[in-house]
């Protein structure tokens, strides 16, 4: 299938490093949208829509917000923490959206296992499906993600 200039541009987009260090691509050779097609299937193997999974996340933000810089327990499997910096990010998407620079770190009681992301990340989620691609700084693994969230 050929790529649309939209396409390719966006794509060039995320693959620079203009507005994240290193980029939202990673190493990725895929598309941009292979990756979205690719992670977009994993979730729905789960069982799971990106509006579910990115209702979690924000749910999830939302609480560990309350004690800002300290770990909060968000159910009997969770505890969150989130830190926050000055600014904001800014969507490569062609729409207005601004996100603050706040990282959530979530954590499993039962496993110890951990997994971070951005309000940027939610957004790409919930809006677009996209986990960014691999290699990617904030590159989130769908199945992971589901794993310690659900």
């Amino acid at each position: 299938m050929k790529e649309s200039p939209q396409s390719k541009k966006l794509d060039e987009m995320l693959r620079s490093s203009k507005l994240a260090a290193g980029g939202f691509m990673g190493h990725d050779s895929r598309s941009v949208y292979e990756i979205i097609d690719n992670d977009l299937a994993i979730i729905s193997e789960s069982g799971y829509t990106k509006e579910q999974v990115a209702a979690r996340m924000h749910e999830i933000t939302n609480k560990a917000i309350e004690l800002l810089g300290n770990w909060e327990e968000i159910d009997e499997k969770l505890l969150a923490r989130v830190d926050e910096a000055k600014g904001s990010l800014v969507c490569p998407w062609p729409h207005s959206g601004r996100y603050a620079k706040r990282v959530t770190y979530v954590k499993s009681i039962e496993t110890d296992e951990t997994i971070q992301w951005s309000d940027l990340n939610i957004h790409f989620i919930e809006e677009h499906g996209f986990f960014e691609g691999k290699g990617a700084y904030f590159r989130i693994e769908p199945k992971e993600l589901i794993k310690i969230i659900f």
